[in-house]
C-alpha cells in the first residue's frame, strides 16, 4: 500500500512500482498505454486512435487539466508509465452553490502489470490529493460495481430520456438563413459564440438544477481545441433567432456502432421557447444523422438523449423508446465539509418552506463522523464537525444517523429523504418534524450536467 505523503509528492508502492504526478513528457507513453487498454473490444484488440489522441489533447493544452492532475504508476525496472489516471478539475453548480468536482477519467493498467493493485494505489493517493486540496466531491462512469470497493456509491443519474427513432425524426431541417421571420433554426457553432455561450451557462446556475458550467475559454476549447481523432470531441450547434443566440446542442461527432447519434446537452435561454427550440433541434440532430450515415457506411438508426427524462427536449420531442436511467459513482471524503458548502443552499431551502428549526442544533449521524448543524432564531447558521456517537440509534443527542453512502445521494438531488428511508433500513430519524425538515431540505433536483471531458 502507498505509504503516508503529501498530496503532490512521489509515492513508493512496492519496491518495483512508483506513484507520481503526472508530467508533460509522459504524452507519448500514456497515449500509447491508454489506447491499447481502453476501449479494445471497440477495436478488435487493436490500439484505439480516438483515445490515444483524447490523452494528448489532454496533455496539451485542455483548460481543465494540467500533467500533474495526471497520477502514474511507474514500473522502476523500466522507467515506464504501466498504470495511470487523470482527475479532471471542474466547478459545478447546485442550485447556484459552488461545488468542486473532480472527474476520473482513463483508468487503466497494462495487462502484464495487472494484480498488483495498482488501481487502488492510485486512487489512494488520488484522495489524499483532493482531501488536502479541497475537492469534496470526485465522480466517475465505467465499471458496474467496480469503483464501490473503492468508496464510490451510485449518487447521480445522467440519462433516462427515451432514444428517438431516426424515423420519428423530422425529414428536412428549417432554412438557416439567420432564422428570419422570427423563427428559431440551428447553425453550427463558433468561437466567436464563446461569450454567448458563457453567458447561457452563466443563467443555468441561478437555476434549482446541478449544472457544470463553463467559461468562454472552455467553450472556444470545445468548439475547436480538439484533435479531429479525440474520443471526447463534441459537436456543438446554437439556437439562434436573428443574430441572437438563444440555445445550444451538444452531440457526438459520429455515430456510434449502433449507428446512434448521442446528445449530451441541450439548453435554451428562454423556457417559453422550448416548444419552438426542441423542433428545430430534432429537426437538426435528423438532418446531421442522416448526414453521417453516408461518411459512417451504416444506418443512422436514433438519437440518444444523455439526458434527464424529464429535460424539455426530451418532453417536447417525438416519441422514444424507453432508457433505463444510468449513471456515475461518486464519492465525498468528508460529508460534513459537503454539508457545510451546501450551507446557504439548505438555509434557502427552510426559509423557501418558512421552517424554522425549534432547537439551537440539529445534528445528523453518518457511522464515524457527525455533522451539527447550529441555527439562530430558527435559521441556519454553521455547519460543524462533531465526535460521532458511540450508539446513534439511542443517543438522544443525534437527531438523524444517514449511512454516508445515503448522504451523497440526498445531497446531489438524486435521491429524496423519503427514497433513501425505503432502501437504507439503517437510516434513522428522531421523529416526524426532523423527517419533514431534512425532506425540505434535500428535494430531487433537475440534471443538467455536461462534464469537461
Amino acid at each position: 500500500m502507498p505509504e503516508s505523503t503529501t498530496a503532490n509528492a512521489t509515492i513508493p508502492t512496492t519496491d518495483r512500482y512508483t506513484v507520481r504526478p503526472g508530467r508533460a513528457s509522459d504524452a507519448v507513453e500514456l497515449a500509447r498505454l491508454h489506447a491499447s487498454v481502453q476501449l479494445q473490444a471497440a477495436t478488435g484488440g487493436q490500439p484505439h486512435p480516438g483515445i490515444a489522441a483524447w490523452v494528448e489533447d489532454l496533455l496539451a493544452g485542455h483548460p481543465s487539466v494540467v500533467p500533474d492532475d495526471f497520477l502514474v504508476a511507474e514500473d522502476s525496472t523500466t522507467g515506464r508509465p504501466v498504470a495511470s489516471l487523470v482527475g479532471l478539475r471542474q466547478d459545478w453548480s447546485l442550485a447556484g452553490v459552488r461545488l468542486p468536482v473532480a472527474q476520473i477519467e482513463l483508468v487503466g493498467t497494462a495487462p502484464e502489470h495487472r494484480g498488483n493493485r495498482l488501481t487502488d494505489r492510485l486512487f489512494a493517493s488520488l484522495h489524499q490529493r483532493y482531501a488536502a486540496s479541497g475537492v469534496p466531491v470526485q465522480i466517475i462512469e465505467g465499471i458496474p460495481y467496480f469503483y464501490r470497493r473503492l468508496g464510490y456509491e451510485y449518487a447521480l443519474a445522467n440519462d433516462g430520456a427515451p432514444t428517438v427513432p431516426a424515423a420519428a425524426l423530422p425529414a428536412t431541417e428549417p432554412d438557416r438563413a439567420g432564422g428570419s421571420g422570427g423563427s428559431l433554426t440551428m447553425r453550427p457553432a463558433t468561437v466567436a459564440d464563446a461569450d454567448d455561450l458563457a453567458d447561457i451557462d452563466r443563467r443555468l446556475t441561478g437555476g434549482d438544477a446541478l449544472v457544470c458550467p463553463r467559461n468562454a475559454e472552455v467553450w472556444r476549447y470545445e468548439i475547436a481545441g480538439r484533435r479531429p481523432a479525440d474520443l471526447a470531441r463534441r459537436t456543438i450547434a446554437v439556437l439562434v433567432h436573428d443574430a441572437d443566440v438563444r440555445g445550444y446542442l451538444v452531440h457526438t461527432a459520429r455515430l456510434s456502432t449502433a449507428g446512434e447519434l448521442t446528445v449530451l446537452a441541450a439548453a435554451c435561454t428562454r423556457p417559453a421557447d422550448w416548444p419552438r427550440a426542441a423542433v428545430a433541434m430534432h429537426a437538426h440532430l435528423g438532418h446531421l444523422g442522416r448526414r453521417y450515415e453516408a461518411s459512417a457506411g451504416r444506418p443512422f438508426t436514433a438519437v440518444r438523449l444523455l439526458l434527464d427524462p424529464n429535460h424539455p427536449l426530451a418532453r417536447l420531442g417525438p416519441p422514444g423508446v424507453p432508457t433505463r436511467p444510468r449513471g456515475w459513482y461518486a464519492r465525498t471524503g468528508d460529508p460534513v465539509d459537503l454539508l457545510a458548502r451546501l450551507l446557504p443552499l439548505l438555509r434557502d431551502r427552510w426559509q423557501a418552506a418558512d421552517l424554522r428549526w425549534h432547537e439551537p442544533a440539529l445534528t445528523i449521524e453518518m457511522y464515524g463522523r457527525a455533522a451539527r448543524l447550529e441555527f439562530t432564531d430558527g435559521e441556519l447558521t454553521a455547519v460543524t464537525a462533531v465526535p460521532a456517537a458511540v450508539s446513534p440509534s439511542t443517543d438522544p443527542r443525534i437527531h438523524a444517523a444517514i449511512p454516508p453512502g445515503a448522504l451523497l445521494p440526498l445531497a446531489l438531488g438524486h435521491r429524496t429523504l423519503p427514497e433513501v428511508l425505503d432502501t437504507w433500513p439503517d437510516c434513522l430519524l428522531r421523529d416526524r418534524l426532523t423527517e419533514h425538515f431534512l425532506t425540505t431540505a434535500f428535494p430531487r433536483v433537475p440534471v443538467r450536467v455536461w462534464p469537461r471531458n
